[in-house]
């Protein structure tokens, strides 16, 4: 059984066997584009900008040579730094890690917001191997003195195109001027924003530079439809379309938070399992409703743009924008949660007539005009409910008061 190994096609890289060992038990067949072009060019010490889609396995194709790196050193202070933009995606990354340094001494620590600083504080004090971060977390820990990065010598900036539409440019900038100038830095993207180009140039060294995949494009294996929809009839085609047999695993994506709880709750009375996540979640909130969705007890998962880079699920089948995205490169940051490492997986967005605008920017970044479906037997003509005074949250419709000079509102 064992002979086979030395056919495996990760061995092409000269990984120590242990590495090797975990890569077999995680299950990985063969290198992803991505891995093929990076993990090379990482074990010669390069810095590297690679670009390519989410999903594509860019995870591993920088833990597996900085392990390999690791490996050789004694451990017990931080070397390593993976910078990331939410919770979810460092979370993510700490677990990878884990699964790939296993039968190794190395060790990482997730560090980010939502939770207490007590054991974050304790494995940054203690000199844990590698450190997964969220820029506004890690800055806390820096000012309290918590972390020492003088041993550090590789910096990885995951999802930065993410991080800049965050806002965290200048944290990221804070963080870079306290690591050693002497480092490998390595700056992982979905898309290549002019303003990575230019941070890329005042923190990197010479970088080799990897794209796989064209910018702004989604991977080639989903398939991508739109329904034309009134918005008050929205809620009404999800949940026909959820009851479709083949929709085992779905992602929905809504545009607020109110909205995330109002339509997981109308979702959860047709009688669907259904959990929601967003930035008022608390994060064991958060934590428990990816654990239900990524085992299966979830058959549907309702987010926010704050999850679009911090899901990584296997066998996600659907992804569908309940409301569409106003910027094209957020549509294939959502619609990259299905159709991980090169399977299948469909992209649904609902469009009403005042997003055909929106639209037309997102078959421009796709290159193509996305098909138009129809329900035969749903009914699009359905008038609107009655108004009632502040839906979604507002007071109820009451009475004025006698004596009261307010008018009675007209609907």
């Amino acid at each position: 059984m064992h002979a086979t190994h030395t056919q495996h096609p990760f061995d092409q890289f000269g990984l120590e066997p242990v590495l090797l060992r975990a890569v077999y038990a995680l299950g990985y067949e063969a290198p992803t584009p991505i891995q093929k072009e990076a993990i090379p060019a990482v074990l010669a010490g390069r810095d590297v900008i690679g670009t390519a889609q989410t999903g594509s396995g860019k995870t591993a194709a920088f833990l597996l040579p900085i392990l390999q790196r690791l490996l050789k050193q004694p451990p017990g202070r931080t070397r390593a730094l993976v910078l990331s933009p939410t919770r979810e995606l460092a979370a993510q990354i700490e677990v990878a890690l884990r699964g790939l340094a296993k039968g190794t001494r190395i060790r990482g620590h997730a560090v980010y917001g939502g939770v207490g600083m007590a054991a974050q504080e304790h494995a940054l004090r203690s000199g844990v191997d590698v450190v997964v971060a969220t820029p506004g977390r890690l800055l806390d820990h820096m000012s309290r003195r918590n972390v020492d990065f003088r041993g550090l010598q590789v910096l990885v900036l995951d999802e930065a195109d993410r991080m800049l539409d965050m806002g965290f440019l200048p944290d990221v900038r804070r963080i870079v001027d306290a690591l050693p100038r002497d480092r490998q830095t390595l700056l992982f993207s979905a898309t290549m924003l002019p303003e990575i180009e230019v941070l890329s140039r005042t923190i990197m060294r010479n970088p080799a530079r990897i794209s796989v995949s064209p910018p702004h494009r989604p991977p080639t294996t989903i398939r991508h439809e739109v329904y034309p929809v009134p918005q008050h009839l929205k809620t009404s085609l999800l949940v026909r379309l959820l009851g479709r047999e083949d929709m085992m695993s779905v992602l929905v994506f809504v545009r607020t938070k109110r909205r995330a709880d109002r339509v997981a709750r109308q979702v959860g009375q047709a009688g669907f399992d259904v959990a929601r996540i967003h930035g008022d979640r608390s994060q064991s909130q958060r934590e428990t409703a990816l654990a239900g969705f990524r085992s299966g007890r979830h058959q549907i998962l309702i987010a926010t743009d704050v999850a679009a880079r911090g899901i990584d699920v296997e066998g996600i089948s659907h992804v569908i924008n309940y409301d569409i995205p106003t910027v094209a490169t957020d549509y294939v940051h959502r619609v990259g949660r299905t159709a991980r490492m090169e399977a299948q997986g469909e992209a649904i967005t609902f469009v009403t007539p005042e997003d055909e605008g929106d639209l037309r920017g997102i078959e421009r970044a796709l290159g193509r005009t996305i098909p138009r479906v129809t329900l035969p037997d749903f009914d699009y003509r359905a008038p609107p409910p009655p108004k009632v005074r502040g839906h979604e949250g507002g007071r109820t419709s009451r009475p004025p008061r006698r004596g009261s000079r307010r008018p009675p509102r007209r609907y």
